[in-house]
């Protein structure tokens, strides 16, 4: 019997921490599974999401850059790419598959973590945006949601947070994209924001916390 070769190490520690599940959260929304069964690509046109990705997850790789469009609709990314055959066999164990977009469902994410993943899912493809209602005096609104070509994954979300928090939410569909929304209005979205935002040190994207911070101290 020939002798074994040296078992694979890889360049991820599998272990769940706040920051492990945020870039689950990041890998969700923006990350690719190369069909190679190795490659991790992350793509993102903010540098910041970037090195938060590559902090989170402990990383030595180069950034680096593409283009894509033409002319005045070119659009910069940046870009982080690494092969590890065991944290990509994690992904697989978990939920996650090559071309997610349109079939990821359910996700194995312990309840301790869920909301560092979901701040990392919220920081890829979520999105906050607050007005005045000039309908009423002094109706301040604003909304959180979700989005994602998954229905099976905007379910899923909607029930672990009715779980974890009693809010309910609702799932909407735009004609002009194929991403369903899942949406949260102002007193759900404060209970989730709250648990977005932990109070101690975090990984988060800079503008999407300015932006819910501004609207809590409105509110409070």
């Amino acid at each position: 019997m020939g002798k074994r070769g040296p078992k694979p190490k890889g360049q991820v520690k599998i272990k769940w921490s706040p920051n492990f599940a945020y870039a689950i959260g990041l890998i969700t929304s923006d990350g690719c599974l190369s069909a190679d069964g190795r490659h991790i690509l992350f793509v993102s046109k903010d540098l910041e999401q970037i090195k938060n990705f590559a902090k989170a997850l402990d990383l030595r790789q180069k950034i680096g850059k593409h283009s894509a469009g033409f002319g005045r609709r070119t659009t910069n990314y940046h870009r982080i790419q690494f092969g590890d055959i065991l944290f990509y066999k994690f992904l697989l164990g978990i939920g996650l598959t090559p071309d997610k977009s349109k079939t990821v469902g359910q996700l194995s994410i312990p309840h301790k973590y869920f909301f560092d993943f979901l701040r990392g899912s919220f920081d890829g493809d979520g999105y906050f945006y607050s007005y005045w209602d000039k309908r009423w005096r002094s109706s301040f609104m604003f909304y959180l949601g979700f989005c994602s070509a998954s229905p099976r994954h905007l379910l899923w979300l909607q029930k672990e947070l009715k779980k974890l928090l009693g809010v309910k939410g609702h799932i909407t569909h735009s004609r002009n994209s194929s991403c369903q929304q899942l949406k949260y209005a102002k007193k759900e979205a404060v209970r989730i924001i709250r648990k977005l935002y932990p109070p101690g040190p975090s990984l988060y994207l800079s503008r999407k916390r300015l932006k819910t911070g501004k609207a809590l101290a409105i509110v409070s």
